[in-house]
C-alpha cells in the first residue's frame, strides 16, 4: 500500500474548500464490499484492505454506507447507537485507522447518517417503551393514543414504505409511527433534544475526520401531526406537493433544522459537506442544496431516464440551470443500494413497464435472468456511465458498477434479506440483487470477497467472469475503462461548464467542456457520424471499440480533445 499512498499529496485535503463539486464519490456498502475475518460479513479493515484499489480506480471521496451497531432489519439504516460501530464491522479504532489510511491516499470520506428514525433497540426507545404516556423519553419519538371504542386501531390508516400499517402497537393503548419497518421508529424532530443530539453526532463524528454526510430521506424529518390526520390516499395524492403542504414529506421546517446543521458544518475548516437523499419534486430540491442547508442534494433524474438521447439532454439542460441557480453542484448518478443496477435495466425487455421503478418491475413480473441481454445492458451502460463521467458537477458511483455487475436476480426466498420483500413477499422483490458481496478474485473463496466460502448473500457461479483480477488484466474491460476515465476526468472538470454541439442526428449528443474537451454518445442502434466542425479530433477514450474517430458507433460514448 505504501508505494500508492505516496503518489497523494494528502495536504490537498486540506486546503479545497470546494472539493466536492466535481468529485468522483463511491459508495461503499460495507457489509458487501470486502471481509477481512471471514465471517461473511464485509468490514472495515475490509475496506482499508482495499484502499490501493480505490486509488487506482481514481475516486476522490468514499461514502460509507451505515456502519453502526445494527440489527439488520433494514440494511443497517436501523441504527442502535449513532455514535458508535457495528462490533461485527469493527471498533472505532479500525475506523479511525482506515479513515487516516484514506486521508493519506487523498480520498475523502463521506459518512451516511440516519435521522428520521433510529432502532427500536436504540437505547432511547427502550426508555420510552419502559415509561409511560406523556413522558419526556416517549416525546422523542412519536407516539398516539389508538382510536376506536377500545383504543386498538391505529390512529390512521397510514402505510408503511415497506409495506403494512404505519403504526405499531405498544400495548398500553398507545401507538407509534414507524414511515419504514416497526424496527425503525420515527424521531420527532419538533423536540429539542433530538435536534441537539443530532447536533453531538455531527460533531462525533466530523472531530474523527469524516469531511462529509449523506442524509438518509433527508426529505422526512418535519412532519406536521395535528388531528385530525388525513387518510392514506389522501397523503399519495399530495405527496410530490411543491408547496410544503404534505404532512410528513419536504416540509418548510426542515430549513431551520437544516440550519443549525449548516451552522455545525462551518465550524470546521474546511467546512463539512453534505449531500441529500431527498424524493422530491425537481422544483423543490433547492431547499436542500442552499448554501444555507445542507449544500448538494441528490438528482435521481438520469437514473429513472431511459436510455434515450432526447430524455438525457432534457434532464441534463434543467439540472445545469438548476445548479446555477442554487449555485450548488450537480449530483449525478445511475446506481446505488436501493435500484436495480443499470447494466440490468438497460439490458431488459423493451416492454419492461419503466415507470420509474427503476427496473424492479420486470423483476416483480417473474423476469428471469435469462431474459436480460447482458451484452445490450453492458453496452449501454458504459456508454452512459462516460456519458455522465463527462458532466459538470460530482458523479457518484456504486461499487460494483466498475466492473459493469449485473443484477444477482436468483436469489432464494430463503436467503433474502431485505424487509421490502419480507413484508411483501410476491409483491416487492427487495434489493438484495444490488447487495451482493464482490467479486475480487476468480478463482479464490467467496470470490476473494473474503478468506473463506462465506457470504452473507450468495454469489452466482457467473461472478467470476466479472472478478477484479479478470477485469484488472484486460485493457478492454469495464474495470479498465473506469480507470482510465477517472484519471482523465480530473482534466476535463477545469470549469464547471458545458456547451452542447448540434449532433446533425436526433440519437447523438455531443458537448463541449473547457480545455478542448468533446463528449459524444450515439443513444441509436445504427452508426453516427461526428459533426464536421469537430473533424480531426483525437479519440481519447469510448466506451467501445470504435474503428473511424469521425464515427460514433451505435450505443458507444468516445471521449475527444
Amino acid at each position: 500500500m505504501t508505494d500508492l499512498l505516496a503518489r497523494h499529496d494528502a495536504t490537498v485535503l486540506a486546503a479545497d474548500p470546494d472539493w466536492w463539486r466535481q468529485a468522483a464519490v463511491y459508495q461503499v456498502y460495507p457489509r458487501s464490499f470486502a471481509d477481512a475475518d471471514g465471517d461473511g460479513i464485509g468490514d472495515l479493515r475490509g475496506i482499508t484492505s482495499r484502499i490501493p484499489y480505490l486509488v487506482e480506480l481514481g475516486v476522490d471521496a468514499v461514502w460509507l454506507s451505515p456502519f453502526y451497531p445494527s440489527a439488520l432489519a433494514d440494511g443497517g439504516y436501523d441504527v442502535d447507537d449513532y455514535r458508535d460501530v457495528d462490533p461485527r464491522l469493527g471498533t472505532l479504532a479500525d475506523f479511525d485507522e482506515m479513515i487516516v489510511a484514506l486521508h493519506a491516499a487523498g480520498i475523502r470520506l463521506i459518512a451516511d447518517i440516519v435521522p428520521n428514525h433510529s432502532s427500536n433497540r436504540h437505547e432511547w426507545f427502550r426508555e420510552a417503551l419502559a415509561s409511560p404516556r406523556g413522558s419526556a423519553a416517549r416525546e422523542r419519538y412519536i407516539f398516539r393514543d389508538g382510536e376506536g371504542p377500545d383504543g386498538t386501531e391505529p390512529p390512521s390508516d397510514w402505510q408503511s414504505i415497506f409495506g403494512g400499517s404505519a403504526w405499531e402497537p405498544v400495548g398500553d393503548g398507545q401507538f407509534y409511527l414507524h414511515l419504514f419497518a416497526p424496527e425503525q421508529p420515527d424521531l420527532n424532530w419538533a423536540n429539542r433534544e433530538v435536534r441537539d443530539d443530532f447536533l453531538r453526532t455531527i460533531r462525533f463524528w466530523a472531530d474523527r475526520g469524516v469531511d462529509g454526510f449523506r442524509v438518509d430521506v433527508a426529505h422526512a424529518l418535519a412532519k406536521d401531526l395535528t388531528y385530525p390526520l388525513r387518510s392514506h390516499a389522501e397523503l399519495e395524492a399530495t405527496k410530490l406537493a411543491t408547496d410544503g403542504s404534505h404532512p410528513l414529506w419536504d416540509r418548510e421546517e426542515l430549513d431551520e433544522i437544516y440550519a443549525e446543521w449548516r451552522a455545525v458544518f462551518d465550524e470546521y475548516d474546511p467546512p463539512r459537506i453534505a449531500v441529500a437523499e431527498a424524493w422530491v419534486a425537481p422544483t423543490r430540491r433547492h431547499r436542500y442544496a442552499a448554501p444555507t442547508s445542507l449544500g448538494q442534494a441528490f438528482n435521481f433524474d438520469l437514473l429513472r431516464a431511459d436510455f434515450e438521447a432526447s430524455e438525457f439532454h432534457e434532464i441534463v439542460d434543467r439540472n445545469v440551470a438548476f445548479s446555477a441557480e442554487t449555485g450548488s453542484s450537480n449530483t449525478w448518478v445511475f446506481s446505488n443500494h436501493d435500484v436495480v443496477r443499470h447494466a440490468t435495466r438497460y439490458g431488459l425487455p423493451a416492454d419492461r413497464g419503466h415507470e420509474g421503478e427503476v427496473g424492479r418491475d420486470w423483476l416483480l413480473r417473474g423476469g428471469s435472468p435469462d431474459e436480460v441481454d447482458r451484452a445490450l445492458g453492458l453496452r449501454r451502460a458504459r456508454a452512459a456511465t462516460l456519458f455522465l463521467l463527462g458532466l459538470p458537477g460530482s458523479a457518484y458511483l456504486y461499487q460494483g458498477e466498475e466492473l459493469g455487475l449485473p443484477e444477482v436476480g436468483e436469489i432464494p426466498a430463503s436467503e433474502r434479506q431485505d424487509p421490502t420483500f419480507v413484508r411483501n413477499a410476491g409483491v416487492e422483490v427487495g434489493r438484495d440483487g444490488c447487495r451482493v458481496p464482490l467479486p475480487w478474485v476468480a478463482g479464490a473463496p467467496s470470490f476473494g470477497f473474503g478468506p473463506t466460502d462465506a457470504a452473507h448473500l450468495p454469489q452466482p457461479e457467473w461472478f467470476g467472469e466479472y472478478a477484479v483480477d479478470v477485469q484488472a488484466a484486460d485493457p478492454h474491460s469495464t474495470l479498465s475503462m473506469y480507470r482510465r476515465a477517472l484519471a482523465l476526468r480530473h482534466e476535463l472538470q477545469a470549469a464547471e461548464e458545458l456547451a452542447w454541439v448540434d449532433g446533425g442526428d436526433p440519437s447523438l449528443l455531443v458537448f463541449e467542456r473547457p480545455g478542448g474537451w468533446t463528449v459524444a454518445t450515439n443513444f441509436g442502434s445504427t452508426s453516427a457520424a461526428l459533426p464536421a466542425a469537430l473533424a480531426g479530433r483525437e479519440a481519447a477514450l469510448a466506451s467501445g471499440p470504435i474503428d473511424d474517430p469521425a464515427v460514433v458507433p451505435a450505443e458507444t460514448t468516445v471521449w475527444y480533445r
